[in-house]
């Protein structure tokens, strides 16, 4: 893709799409920032802000957006259970709305487009890792559906765009991701800990906190989107983007009591409903077509997570 090209990263503002556009303006792409600010954040880009090939605008993508660009990252949606429960109406909106009207701006532009997908389409799996030919197990109307079913709504939207119009569709399934600039409130399971760890209170797990998840670096989960994007037109996905690697919640409180030095104790509270048992996912295809896998340590990762939110809670932030 020549260095002239213009990308358009919705949901930029947010903690994925901040770490995308950054690496977007390294590799010298002018790069067209899009967010409504309900869960992206102004400080996450300010340091871009000065950068002349960078645009930040304010925009719901659950509304049409006309403007001129070569390369369609589709970030934006909620994707903590604090915030995409908040209005799951909304959340139905960003994902299945929002999906239409970038699909159509692409299809009237001609532009290759990019969907972050979720591991969350596999719902509560039953197959463990999950492979991408995998259906998942997803409970249509449970407190999590709005975002789960919204996501699996809009894979199918692409594969449509895909058949019927021959746009250039890629599909990212994400699985969980960690580092700075995580909101310290969103609820996720790396920050929470994080937080109660610094502040010396005790960390809540959920259930026996036997429960696993896969936890991706966030400059190895934007190193896969990069080179999902730029494959091959025939490699559309859906590609697992993930830490293969599996660690129990139990365990994970367990490393950051450790990396924090804190006296914190560890909680048990009633596990919420529809969460998921396990979650792992199989890379074998991003590995055999993107030659990609994550090469950062989970406890290397969580140190320069915990610097992060070390300096922001000082801050006041």
């Amino acid at each position: 893709m020549p260095s002239s090209d213009r990308v358009l990263v919705t949901g930029g503002a947010g903690f994925i799409g901040s770490f995308l556009c950054e690496r977007l303006l390294a590799e010298g792409r002018e790069v067209l920032c899009v967010d409504n600010f309900f869960t992206g954040r102004r400080a996450n880009v300010a340091h871009l802000l000065q950068n002349p090939r960078f645009e930040l605008m304010r925009h719901d993508i659950t509304f049409p957006l006309y403007v001129e660009v070569d390369r369609i990252y589709n970030f934006a949606c909620p994707a903590s259970p604090v915030y995409y429960q908040f209005d799951p109406v909304q959340t139905t909106k960003v994902s299945v709305h929002g999906a239409i009207n970038m699909l159509g701006l692409a299809k009237r532009l001609k532009a290759r487009i990019l969907q972050a997908s979720t591991s969350e389409v596999y719902g509560d799996p039953t197959r463990h890792p999950q492979t991408e030919d995998y259906w998942g197990n997803v409970n249509p109307i449970g407190p999590r559906s709005c975002y789960d079913e919204g996501k699996r709504c809009a894979e199918t939207l692409f594969f449509d765009y895909w058949r019927q119009h021959q746009l250039e569709i890629k599909v990212a399934r994400i699985f969980n991701t960690y580092g700075p600039r995580m909101h310290p409130n969103d609820g996720r399971v790396v920050s929470n800990f994080v937080v109660q760890a610094l502040r010396g209170e005790p960390l809540a797990i959920y259930g026996d906190g036997g429960q696993t998840r896969s936890f991706c670096y966030v400059d190895d989960l934007v190193e896969g989107v990069l080179r999902l994007m730029e494959a091959e037109a025939a490699i559309v996905g859906p590609i697992n983007l993930g830490n293969p690697d599996e660690i129990s919640i139990r365990d994970l409180a367990a490393l950051i009591i450790d990396l924090t030095g804190s006296r914190s104790s560890i909680v048990s509270k009633p596990l919420p409903t529809d969460d998921p048992r396990q979650r792992q996912p199989d890379i074998g295809l991003a590995r055999a077509t993107l030659d990609w896998a994550p090469s950062t340590p989970l406890r290397a990762g969580l140190e320069r997570t915990i610097a992060y939110f070390d300096d922001t809670l000082r801050r006041g932030q």
